[in-house]
C-alpha cells in the first residue's frame, strides 16, 4: 500500500480525522528509561530509536489521550507505524497499559487505531510479554463493562492484531488494509495474499466491517453510541407486525403462511425498527453465516438495542457463535436484546456437523439463559424446532400471525410417525404449532398484530 493511502495516515492525522474541531488531550505515563540500547543491549537499538523520533517527531509507537469522537468522549490510542514499525517494546507497553487504565478509571470506551509490526525484536522477551500487560489491562476493561473497539489500520499483524486488534470487542479495519497474525515476511511464500487482507478477514468473519476513512468518524460515532457506558436501560420494545395476515384456522395454513415467500422477512422487520443498523459479522472462528443479521442499533428515540435475526434459512454453525457472542457482549455492556425468529431449523448437513453444530447451538442457547438484560423475541416466520428455540427468550417471547413453532416439522414428523405424505395436515394440527395454540400453551406472551 502506498505511504500516502489513508490507511498509512500518521497517528496524529488519524487521531485528528476523528476528532476534529474538538481536539485531542494527549497523556503520557511516568517515566521509566531504558537501559544503553534496552534490555538486550542490542548494539544500535539507541541510534535507531534517535532516527524513529527525528523521523516522526515521536518518543514512542503509541500515542494516547482522551478525545471526542462526534458527540461521545473516548480514550484514543494510536499506533505510528513510521517509529520501529509500530513495533511493541516496554516503553509501547507501558502506554499501552496507561491508556487502558485510563479508560478504566474515567470509565470511558477505548478506542484503538492499531498499525503495527509486531513486538520488537531488539527487546527479545521484554517486548513479547507486553502482550501479556495489554491481555491483563483489556481484561479488567471487560469486567468493568466498558467498550474496546479497533480500527485496523495499514499494517496491523503479529500480536498487536492479536491483543488491541482482535481483541476488541468491535473490529472495523480501513480498506485494503494488511491485516493477520503473520507479517509479509513470515509468512509462507506462497501464501494467499487475500487472507491477510481486510478484506478478507472480513469475509472470514474477523472483522465486523471495512470502513473508509471518509465514514470512519460516522460509524464510529454511532457505534459509540451504541455502546455506551449506558444507565439502566428498558426492555426492547416489540416490533410491529409487517404483514396483516389473519390468523390460521389449520396448522397447515400456519406452515404455509410461515413459508410464504411474499412475507415480510428480518431485514424489513429491521430495516422499521431501527434508525440505524451497525453490523457485527462473523463469528471469530473463520466462519459467518449470511442467512443469521446480528449486530446493534439505534432507534428513532435514541435507545441501543442489540438484535440477533434468522433470515429463514437454516442456521449454521457460524450463526449460532456470531448470535451467542452479540448476545453476551450486549449483556456485559447493559444493553437490551431483541431476537427474530425465522428459520426452519439448524443446518444438519455434514459441513454443519463438522463445524460443531450441537456445541454451537449449546451456546446460543447458554448465552440467552445467561443473559442479564432483557432479551425479547418475536416469531416472524417458522420457529423450527431447536434450531429455532435457541434464540427464543424464555417468558419472553411473542409470534406473529404469519409464524408457526414447532418441536418437528409437520412432514419429518409424520415420516418419522411412518405416516403417509397425505396425513402431513393432520400431524400438522396435532402438533399445535399455530400462533394461537402457542399463546395457549404458554409458549408465546402475544400475537403481534
Amino acid at each position: 500500500m502506498p505511504a500516502d493511502s489513508p490507511a498509512r495516515a500518521t497517528a496524529r492525522e488519524t487521531i485528528a480525522l476523528l476528532t476534529g474541531a474538538a481536539g485531542f488531550t494527549e497523556h503520557r505515563p511516568p517515566s521509566h528509561p531504558l537501559p544503553p540500547d534496552g534490555p538486550l543491549g542490542w548494539a544500535g537499538y539507541d541510534a535507531a530509536r534517535e532516527r524513529a523520533g527525528t523521523r516522526t517527531g515521536e518518543e514512542e509507537s503509541v500515542v494516547y489521550g482522551t478525545g471526542v469522537v462526534g458527540d461521545r468522549a473516548c480514550v484514543l490510542l494510536a499506533f505510528e507505524f513510521g517509529f520501529l514499525g509500530g513495533s511493541l517494546g516496554r516503553l509501547t507497553g507501558d502506554r499501552l497499559a496507561a491508556a487502558y487504565e485510563l479508560a478504566l478509571t474515567r470509565r470511558l470506551p477505548l478506542l484503538a487505531l492499531v498499525a503495527t509490526g509486531g513486538s520488537r525484536m531488539q527487546e527479545g522477551m521484554v517486548a513479547l510479554t507486553q502482550l501479556q500487560r495489554v491481555a491483563a489491562a483489556s481484561t479488567r476493561l471487560r469486567a468493568a463493562g466498558l467498550p474496546q473497539i479497533a480500527v485496523v489500520r495499514d499494517p496491523t499483524t503479529g500480536g498487536g492484531w492479536a491483543t488491541v486488534g482482535a481483541g476488541a470487542d468491535v473490529v472495523l479495519a480501513l480498506p485494503g488494509a494488511q491485516v493477520g497474525f503473520a507479517g509479509s515476511r513470515v509468512r509462507p511464500a506462497d501464501a494467499d495474499p487475500h487472507a491477510y487482507s481486510a478484506e478478507g478477514q472480513f469475509a472470514a468473519g474477523q472483522v465486523d466491517a471495512v470502513v473508509p476513512p471518509g465514514e470512519l468518524a460516522r460509524a464510529l460515532t454511532h457505534w459509540l453510541r451504541a455502546l455506551g457506558p449506558h444507565g439502566a436501560l428498558p426492555a426492547a420494545p416489540l416490533p410491529r407486525a409487517r404483514s396483516a395476515a389473519r390468523l390460521p384456522e389449520t396448522g397447515r395454513e400456519a406452515v404455509a403462511a410461515a413459508r410464504d415467500p411474499r412475507r415480510p422477512r428480518a431485514e424489513a422487520y429491521l430495516a422499521d425498527y431501527f434508525g440505524v443498523r451497525l453490523p457485527l459479522h462473523g463469528d471469530r472462528c473463520g466462519g459467518a453465516d449470511p442467512g443469521l443479521l446480528c449486530g446493534f442499533g439505534l432507534r428513532a428515540d435514541g435507545l441501543p438495542v442489540a438484535y440477533v435475526a434468522q433470515c429463514g434459512t437454516p442456521t449454521r454453525p457460524a450463526g449460532y457463535r456470531a448470535a451467542a457472542r452479540t448476545i453476551r457482549l450486549a449483556d456485559r455492556l447493559g444493553v437490551p436484546v431483541l431476537t427474530l425468529v425465522d428459520t426452519p431449523g439448524a443446518a444438519n448437513d455434514a459441513e454443519a456437523e463438522r463445524a460443531g453444530a450441537g456445541a454451537a447451538i449449546a451456546d446460543a442457547f447458554a448465552a440467552v439463559a445467561e443473559a442479564r438484560v432483557p432479551v425479547t423475541t418475536l416469531v416472524i416466520g417458522e420457529g423450527g424446532s431447536g434450531g429455532a428455540l435457541a434464540l427464543a427468550a424464555p417468558d419472553n417471547t411473542h409470534v406473529t400471525a404469519d409464524s408457526y413453532f414447532s418441536v418437528i416439522a409437520p412432514e419429518l414428523a409424520a415420516a418419522i410417525l411412518k405416516r403417509p405424505p397425505s396425513e402431513t395436515a393432520a400431524t400438522a394440527d396435532q402438533l399445535r404449532l399455530r400462533p394461537q395454540d402457542l399463546l395457549e400453551l404458554g409458549f408465546a406472551r402475544s400475537i403481534v398484530s
